[in-house]
């Protein structure tokens, strides 16, 4: 229950966080794409651990390997599995987390839900189960990339350090071009900053990660319960240590009045569009064929190397210090997951579109 995303493009997810592996089986593939590990792999480097000095010291090269589904160099449209193996898994740091939950972890949650569960780094609820996201999420990009759709991701804010408004749609060598993944030199200097002063404390620090979609046309989406947005928000609060999802103008907007935030509609070049976009590219729940952006924010890594309270498995109050090897701050390392989430939804809802409005012609 709960480990599969999507409709006519399904993702499975599946292993634990010091398991033997994490894996995914993607069924609705369409066949005859060109795919191969190497049109996987960069997303996963973007996301693995231990690439700089502000994310966690964890070793894994996390290799993707495609275990079915693609035959030659092209998918087969049948079921695409896909596994990484952990090899550098250190349960023993996890001991003392057998007995006692930790604050603001899924450990309580957990054990009071199934009676059981795999202290060994979360097991389930670990953040490394993403990494089945950004596997599943590549392929995504992949076919979106067909159809001239461009996602650009990155991290807008880190704990009281926020970037400057960006009009221009960055590119991934801008946005790569920091370990923090902001695009502005200056404010991604200042957040480098902060994230090492918040790991030397032993402490952490949360913030936001901005989505900005180019090249999508009026129609993805469903009116009422399928909103694009709603399977927008479901996609980006389905991510581990996410607290809010806000779609164009967002909690800001609620500031202006109607004739203020209202989209008025112009033609340009022959084309409906709107003069501003306060909207964040969808209306009714459907695209209009601006740019799709969205906020989402996290927060501060639950585990600290501070002595904090908590209680155990036998109801009594007691005292727990972090361990293990965790990000100070987890924005750097979100931003491919949100990426691959929000290319899952888009390409859901493009085969949905398709098969509602365009596999059928009826003559007038």
């Amino acid at each position: 229950m709960g480990n599969s995303f999507g409709k006519l493009f399904e993702v499975s997810s599946w292993g634990e966080s010091h398991g033997g592996g994490i894996g995914v089986v993607v069924d609705g593939c369409p066949p005859l794409l060109p795919l191969c590990e190497n049109d996987i792999q960069p997303f996963l480097d973007r996301r693995r651990p231990g690439q700089s000095k502000i994310t966690t010291p964890r070793e894994e090269a996390d290799k993707i390997e495609i275990l079915s589904g693609v035959y030659e160099g092209k998918t087969l449209g049948t079921p695409i599995a896909m596994l990484v193996r952990n090899k550098d898994a250190r349960p023993q740091a996890y001991d003392e987390m057998k007995t006692k939950f930790r604050p603001s972890h899924a450990d309580y949650t957990y054990q009071m839900k199934f009676g059981i569960r795999n202290h060994e780094g979360g097991g389930r609820s670990s953040a490394r189960e993403t990494i089945s996201r950004v596997a599943a999420g590549a392929i995504a990009q992949k076919i979106l990339s067909f159809e001239g759709i461009n996602i650009s991701t990155y991290v807008e804010r880190i704990h009281n350090i926020e970037m400057p408004a960006k009009s221009g749609f960055p590119t991934l060598q801008e946005v790569e071009a920091s370990p923090t993944r902001c695009p502005d030199p200056n404010t991604a200097e200042k957040m480098e900053k902060r994230i090492l002063e918040a790991k030397k404390a032993g402490d952490s620090v949360g913030g936001s990660i901005i989505c900005r979609t180019t090249g999508l046309p009026v129609g993805w989406g469903a009116p009422v319960f399928d909103r694009m947005e709603a399977d927008l928000a479901k996609a980006a609060l389905s991510i581990p240590a996410t607290k809010a999802f806000e779609i164009g103008s967002g909690f800001k907007g609620t500031f202006l009045k109607g004739s203020e935030h209202n989209d008025s509609f112009e033609i340009r070049d022959g084309i409906t569009r709107t003069k501003t976009n306060n909207s964040g590219g969808v209306q009714g729940g459907i695209t209009n064929g601006e740019e799709l952006y969205f906020r989402v924010a996290f927060k501060p890594t639950a585990t600290v190397l501070k002595v904090q309270n908590t209680v155990n498995d036998e109801g009594k109050e007691t005292e727990l210090m972090g361990r293990g090897r965790h990000d100070p701050c987890v924005l750097p390392r979100a931003v491919p997951i949100v990426e691959a989430m929000a290319a899952l939804v888009l390409l859901n809802h493009r085969m949905i579109h398709n098969a509602q409005c365009k596999s059928f012609f009826f003559e007038d």
